[in-house]
């Protein structure tokens, strides 16, 4: 019996580093979520994870995936397969891109720099926010892969000008312009946990510090976390880190429209990627004031609530524009199929946010990689499945609504 146990089994192998025993127990993204929940104080794994109202924008993001069935093909050989493709005119290994999201940094101390690393490794774009915790020049030394910087059009012009100068000189390619922020949304759960700006913190703040002391030792032997990018906020303002928070909170300019695009493109040489565009008419319009890309986003939930999922409206949006700019699929991407879905209906790339920041948040910068590559295999294998070997294969025919 021993003999036959022997030869049909074998042993894991004891593993030392705690880090990869860690990773070695998530294989998917919800996993990394879960263990990010654990090792991160619930206030900060809260903004990570929550989203406007109810939350249903962020629910159905996700779930409107499985609306998509697929037709694949069999019989094919698919012992070559290449996942890369051309975006904005840069080659990269994989659709996909990483979305810019703020206070990178409260996941792990190195922060965006991290991320960015963990993206040219793979090559695929990183985005670094204007909210980041990180400086676009600081970004630029340690990430020698393709780089886009995401911009408000604040208030203050020449400050939002100044930053696109600074882009460009450090070799950024892309800007994305958030256009889904006139007000901010309504985040209950930051509300809850006095996790607003300014922060407003209380008892239970600190007890939440206490329990998660990985993550305390972390922070606390780190520089202080602050909006990076503006941290030379006008003489007229607190120069306080709650200071320049406030200040870029009352920035915000709700008269925000289609000629702000018109003067960002007359400061800004390259690919313009409006971020959060939920119709077809907007997108139109988009193409013809001259942009190249269309991120169909609904800020991952955190703005309108029921609000329409990008998936649903990539096939029409598609539809519209006819190849005239670039169409990115920003939310609820959870998995290479997912991203197989959406370039069958007809996207260029898919973006993601906080799946880097679960894999930053359970496991540092080697979380982030673990993340791109779960993404990478599961492309990869779900092109296989389903008989296409290159990401020009990938059409219509491949998917159906159910």
């Amino acid at each position: 019996m021993i003999d036959t146990f022997r030869s049909s089994v074998s042993f894991r192998s004891v593993e030392l580093d705690p880090v990869e025993r860690r990773l070695r127990g998530a294989v998917n993204v919800e996993d990394l979520r879960r263990i990010a929940k654990r090792r991160l104080p619930r206030g900060v794994f809260d903004y990570i994870d929550g989203a406007a109202d109810d939350e249903r924008s962020l629910a159905n993001n996700s779930d409107a995936f499985a609306h998509y069935s697929f037709r694949p093909n069999v019989l094919r050989d698919v012992s070559d397969i290449d996942v890369s493709t051309t975006l904005l005119g840069r080659r990269i290994q994989m659709p996909l891109v990483l979305a810019p999201t703020g206070y990178t940094r409260l996941t792990h101390s190195a922060g965006e720099l991290s991320v960015a690393r963990a993206a040219a490794r793979a090559g695929v774009p990183y985005s670094l926010s204007t909210m980041g915790t990180r400086t676009i020049e600081e970004v630029a030394e340690v990430c020698d892969g393709p780089k886009w910087f995401q911009v408000y059009t604040w208030k203050d012009r020449g400050l939002v000008k100044e930053l696109v100068e600074r882009s460009a000189a450090a070799g950024y390619e892309a800007l994305w312009l958030t256009v889904d922020t006139a007000v901010l949304g309504s985040r209950e759960r930051d509300t809850r946990r006095g996790f607003t700006v300014p922060p407003q913190i209380g008892p239970g703040t600190i007890v939440d510090g206490i329990v998660h002391p990985a993550w305390t030792w972390d922070f606390i032997r780190s520089e202080p976390i602050d909006f990076a990018n503006v941290r030379h906020v006008p003489s007229t303002v607190d120069r306080s880190n709650m200071g320049r928070g406030a200040y870029v909170m009352q920035n915000f300019d709700q008269r925000l429209s289609w000629t702000d695009v018109e003067w960002l493109q007359s400061i800004w040489d390259g690919p313009i990627v409006l971020k959060g565009i939920q119709t077809v008419d907007d997108a139109e319009r988009a193409v013809a004031v001259g942009v190249q890309g269309i991120g169909l986003s609904n800020h991952g939930g955190r703005q309108l609530d029921d609000a329409p999922a990008p998936i649903d409206l990539v096939e029409p949006v598609a539809q519209a524009v006819q190849g005239r700019a670039a169409i990115i699929c920003d939310g609820g991407v959870r998995r290479g199929s997912d991203i197989v879905k959406a370039i069958a209906l007809g996207a260029d790339a898919c973006s993601i946010g906080r799946p880097y920041l679960y894999g930053a948040g359970a496991a540092g910068e080697r979380g982030v990689d673990h993340v791109l590559d779960f993404f990478r295999n599961g492309l990869r294998r779900t092109m296989a499945l389903c008989g296409r070997t290159r990401i020009a294969d990938l059409d219509r025919t491949l998917v159906e609504r159910r």
